[in-house]
């Protein structure tokens, strides 16, 4: 896959999605520094599942919200691991609401935790990548598409990855680094669990008819991370099922 012995750095690692990603990218021979926000104990099991593969491991406190605590989650991993290859926008939350209902106060944290995170965190590891590079960062569906009302602050903010993505894509293509988004759609997690109120609905927009597994969005930053991914850069890839078709 191109990806053993490189280091990779999850942000959101200890748990869901980014959980998945942070060991997919163990298996696939990596060493993996992780970031939580408030549960150590999450985080450090799943290093340790990462340290019995035999891969080095390390898990960070660096809530997204913190202007300088990704970046120096990036500073950390590169003392501690010597180099950075590939680093995963993932942290996140899902506010929900309509216009009406929705706050300032909410606005900013989700664009602080969305797209000055990733910003801080592109800016802060762009300069340790090596030519041949990874950023990804996780989108969501739901940036393409709307299902429903009380979306429209956390649409807007996934959206607007994609066009950081594109521009980034544009400045380090000269060093061969790619930049690229992945959209997952409804997957079995803690924050989405497929046995929830309104999982049902959620199944039934798939063409599949069912929810993704955190491992299925996992492959696709794989994919994106390895050889296969080296002459993709600039692109959103959408992971849902067909619910977006």
């Amino acid at each position: 896959m191109g990806i053993e012995g490189k280091v990779a750095l999850v942000t959101g690692g200890g748990r869901g999605i980014g959980a998945a990603i942070a060991q997919r990218l163990a298996a696939d021979g990596a060493d993996i520094a992780l970031t939580y926000n408030a549960s150590a104990d999450r985080a450090e099991q799943v290093a340790a599942k990462i340290r019995d593969t035999g891969r080095r491991a390390l898990a960070v406190r660096a809530p997204a919200a913190d202007a300088d605590a990704v970046p120096t989650a990036v500073e950390r991993t590169v003392a501690e691991f010597g180099r950075l290859d590939i680093l995963v926008n993932n942290a996140g939350i899902f506010p929900y609401g309509t216009i009406d209902e929705l706050t300032l106060e909410q606005f900013d944290e989700t664009v602080s935790l969305h797209l000055r995170a990733a910003f801080a965190g592109a800016k802060a590891a762009s300069p340790h990548l090596p030519d041949g590079g990874r950023i990804i960062t996780i989108g969501s569906n739901l940036a393409e598409r709307a299902t429903r009302p009380g979306l429209s602050l956390y649409s807007m903010t996934k959206a607007a990855l994609v066009g950081f993505s594109k521009g980034l894509a544009r400045d380090l293509g000269p060093r061969g680094i790619t930049v690229n988004v992945v959209h997952p759609g409804s997957t079995d997690t803690e924050m989405n669990p497929a046995d929830s109120a309104s999982s049902d609905g959620q199944r039934a927009i798939t063409a599949l008819g069912r929810y993704a597994a955190a491992d299925e969005i996992a492959a696709a930053v794989s994919y994106l991370a390895g050889e296969g991914g080296s002459f993709v850069t600039g692109s959103a890839i959408t992971v849902d099922g067909g619910a977006n078709a």
